[in-house]
């Protein structure tokens, strides 16, 4: 079997990597599952300097799933080069390094240090609040999308671009067409439906930030849907994640369209989901006969 796919010109052994934010830099859970199994491995959103993050409570469970509001808390890109990439190159996987910014120019300079650096692909995500439009995602319209990945694709120039849209929008299809018109190489999604938990006795929400990102099995059906939705409507590769716990999931993602599948929360519940996602994808292409998983992508037949 062939489990092989081309991500954006990133090469994989299997289209499984680990969702960024989920699994830090990879440290911890090198001690629970061997990455050099992994497809690749999707870094903590890294800025150019460091950010503290959201004030605790930051993280809650909730039906289907979990709310977190961690505020993309990271170490900054210096202390990425200098202490996690160097560990992170000594495993057999693909290293895509997710990048956040609070502006169109910090976006440009951690991606214009990356653009140098030994790494597989960048994936910006732009969900983050722009703080120069009155904290708005920048990825909400079209031209939002467009104009930072079309920045950043000037100084990106050696590494493959993913954009990582956020779901909260009306329609899916716009943003990602001002990725790809922006330049971008792939777009990945969904990211996180805004929610909020309320604590009924206190009568306040739980979260600090009062709002958080909702992911786990809940979103998985809204993340297939706009996959499905993307698939038509542009022409470079989708990453597709949203609530993928097992390989029927990652398989439901592919046949919407996504070329490869992240792992999110489900890394939280278990440590070894990503390698039994590979080995349920295996499982499914050997009860169907499938001898190239790449013949499934964006195959449903709908109704």
């Amino acid at each position: 079997m062939k489990t092989e796919v081309n991500l954006c010109g990133i090469k994989m052994k299997n289209p499984v990597t680990v969702a960024s934010g989920t699994f830090g830099y990879g440290r911890e859970f090198a001690e629970y599952i061997d990455l050099n199994k992994l497809g690749g491995i999707v870094t903590k959103g890294t800025a150019i300097k460091p950010w503290t993050g959201n004030p605790a409570p930051r993280i809650c469970e909730v039906p289907g799933g979990m709310l977190n509001s961690i505020g993309l808390q990271n170490p900054g890109i210096e202390y990425f080069i200098q202490n996690d990439l160097p560990w992170l190159r000594k495993f057999d996987t693909k290293i895509i390094v997710n990048a956040i910014g609070h502006t169109v120019e910090e976006y440009v300079e951690v991606c214009r240090v990356l653009n140098n650096l030994d790494i597989d692909g960048v994936e910006i995500n732009l969900s983050c609040p722009n703080v120069k439009e009155g904290c708005l995602a920048f990825g909400t319209t079209y031209e939002g999308v467009k104009e930072v990945t079309s920045q950043v694709r000037k100084v990106l120039t050696n590494k493959p671009l993913i954009v990582k849209l956020t779901p909260n929008v009306t329609d899916i299809t716009a943003p990602a067409k001002g990725a790809e018109d922006g330049g971008a190489d792939g777009v990945s999604g969904i990211n996180t439906l805004l929610g909020m938990k309320i604590d009924i006795d206190k009568r306040r929400p739980v979260l600090a930030n009062n709002t958080g990102g909702y992911s786990g099995p809940g979103i998985r059906s809204v993340g297939v849907r706009m996959v499905y939705q993307m698939s038509k409507a542009i022409n470079i590769p989708i990453l597709g994640m949203g609530g993928i716990i097992n390989g029927d999931d990652a398989i439901e993602y592919m046949l919407a369209g996504a070329t490869a599948v992240s792992i999110g929360s489900g890394n939280f519940v278990d440590p070894e989901t990503s390698i039994k996602t590979i080995e349920g994808i295996e499982n499914y292409m050997r009860k169907h006969n499938v001898e190239d998983i790449n013949s499934i992508i964006g195959t449903v037949e709908m109704n």
